[in-house]
C-alpha cells in the first residue's frame, strides 16, 4: 500500500487555505469541495464525499463511497460515512447563509440535491482560491514532481527512440508508448481541470498531423482515431522516412505531473528552416525559464517574449494558422494545466514552489510542430528544469 500523505502535510494545506480565505473572503462562512482533485488535495484521499471547511469549526470530509478506502488511505483528522446530505447537516453549528463552491466543476443538479439539506442562500466561488494555494508546492510535493520529471526524461531520451520504426502507424505508436511509461513508474492518468477534457497519453502526431485542429487548448495538433474520440493518433498516418516525430505527454507520480513535448527526426533531415526555428524556439524557452525567479510577474514575461518576436516568427507561432493559444507557459502539479499562466492578465508575481511548463512552439507548413516543452521550478537563481535537457530533433535512424 501506498504511504498516505503525512498529516503535516494536509494540515499545513489546509491553514494556508485557510488563511487565503481570511485576506480575500474575509466574510467567508464555509467552503465546501466536491472535486477530486482538491479533496486529494486536502485530505489525501479521492473518494465520492465532501469536505465542509466551516470558517468557525473542524474540516469534516463526509463520504459516500468508500468510508472504508477513506479510513485506509488517508490521515485526515475527521472522516464520517454518509447516505445522503442530510447525513452531513448536523456537521455545522449553525447553517451559513452563504458558502464559497468550486463553481467551475460543481453541476447544477449536484448543487440542488445540496441546497435542499443546506437550505444557503448565496453561492460564491472559491475556484481560484483554491489553485492559488495548489499553485505553490511544498518539498513534500515538489519531490513528486521530480520523480515524474525522471520518468518522463528516460521515457522521452531513452525508450521512444526503440519504439520508431518504419510504416507504425501513430496509434500503434501510443499503444506501444503507453505500457512504456507505467513499466518507467507513470501513475497511468494525465488529469487536466479545462472542462469536458479528456485525453490518452497526449498528443502525437507523425509530419504534419502535428498541425491538424483541436478543440486541446494548445499549440500543437493530433489527428486521433475517430470523430468521436479524436485522441491517441491515427491508424492512417504512418512513420515515413524523413517524417518530424511530434510527442507532447504528461507524466505522474503519485498524482503529480510532469508536461514535456519533445520532437524526433525520423531518418532523413528537416529542411533547414525548421531546424533554424525550432533552435529559435529552444532559445526563448531558455530566455523564459531565466526569468522564473520569486517576484516575476508571468504576465510581464510573457509580453517581453512576444515583443521581442519578429512579425515573422510569430506567424504560425503558438499554434498553426488562426488556430494559435495566447500563452507560452502555465502551472503544473495536480492538473497539467494549473495557475498561474504566462500570458496577459496574469499579474500577480510567481513564488519560490511554483512548478511552470514552458512550451514556446511553431507550426512549420509541410513539417509539422516544431519547438519544446519541459517542466521547470521557480528558484532564486531561475527555473530548474526537471525533465531534462535534450534540446529536442532527437535523431532516430530509419528502420
Amino acid at each position: 500500500m501506498s504511504t498516505p500523505v503525512p498529516l503535516t502535510e494536509l494540515q499545513q494545506r489546509m491553514t494556508r487555505f485557510r488563511e487565503r480565505m481570511d485576506t480575500r473572503e474575509p466574510d467567508w462562512e464555509c467552503t465546501v469541495i466536491f472535486s477530486n482533485i482538491n479533496l486529494y488535495y486536502l485530505t489525501g484521499t479521492m473518494q465520492d464525499g465532501m469536505l465542509l471547511i466551516p470558517r468557525d469549526g473542524e474540516p469534516v470530509f463526509r463520504v459516500r463511497r468508500s468510508y472504508e478506502r477513506a479510513c485506509d488511505e488517508s490521515v485526515f483528522p475527521r472522516i464520517a460515512p454518509m447516505r445522503s446530505f442530510r447525513d452531513a447537516t448536523g456537521d455545522m453549528a449553525k447553517m451559513s447563509a452563504s458558502i464559497h463552491l468550486e463553481t467551475e466543476i460543481v453541476p447544477l443538479a449536484l448543487l440542488e440535491r445540496f441546497r435542499k439539506h443546506f437550505p444557503v442562500k448565496t453561492i460564491l466561488a472559491a475556484d481560484s482560491h483554491l489553485a492559488a494555494v495548489r499553485a505553490v508546492k511544498s518539498p513534500y510535493e515538489l519531490a513528486k514532481m521530480e520523480a515524474a520529471g525522471k520518468v518522463h526524461q528516460r521515457v522521452f531520451e531513452k525508450r521512444v527512440p526503440e519504439l520508431l520504426r518504419a510504416g507504425m502507424s501513430e496509434a500503434e505508436f501510443a499503444a506501444l508508448l503507453y505500457p512504456v511509461f507505467i513499466e518507467e513508474g507513470h501513475h497511468g492518468i494525465v488529469r487536466f481541470g479545462m472542462f469536458e477534457t479528456e485525453i490518452i497519453i497526449g498528443q502525437i502526431g507523425f509530419g504534419v498531423s502535428s498541425l491538424y485542429p483541436t478543440a486541446f487548448d494548445g499549440p500543437g495538433g493530433s489527428r486521433g482515431l475517430c470523430p468521436a474520440v479524436p485522441l491517441l493518433g491515427s491508424r492512417k498516418k504512418t512513420l515515413q522516412d524523413g517524417d518530424l516525430v511530434f510527442v507532447d505527454t504528461g507524466c505522474g507520480v503519485d498524482g503529480y505531473h510532469t508536461d514535456k513535448t519533445m520532437t524526433y527526426v525520423f531518418g532523413k533531415d528537416l529542411p533547414d528552416e525548421a531546424v533554424a526555428v525550432h533552435r529559435q524556439c529552444v532559445e526563448i524557452q531558455d530566455q523564459m525559464a531565466a526569468m522564473l525567479k520569486p517576484g516575476a510577474i508571468p504576465s510581464e514575461i510573457y509580453q517581453t517574449i512576444t515583443e521581442s518576436l519578429s512579425p515573422e516568427f510569430r506567424e504560425n507561432f503558438m499554434g498553426f494558422g488562426d488556430r494559435r493559444v495566447n500563452f507560452l507557459g502555465h502551472g503544473v502539479g495536480l492538473l497539467i494545466d494549473e495557475q498561474p499562466v504566462i500570458a496577459r492578465g496574469f499579474d500577480e508575481p510567481i513564488t519560490e514552489g511554483m512548478a511552470f511548463a514552458l512550451e514556446p512552439k511553431k507550426g512549420i507548413p509541410g513539417v509539422g510542430m516544431v519547438g519544446i516543452e519541459n517542466t521547470f521550478l521557480v528558484t532564486p537563481t531561475g527555473g530548474r528544469c526537471i525533465t531534462g535537457s535534450h534540446p529536442g530533433l532527437l535523431p532516430v535512424p530509419f528502420r
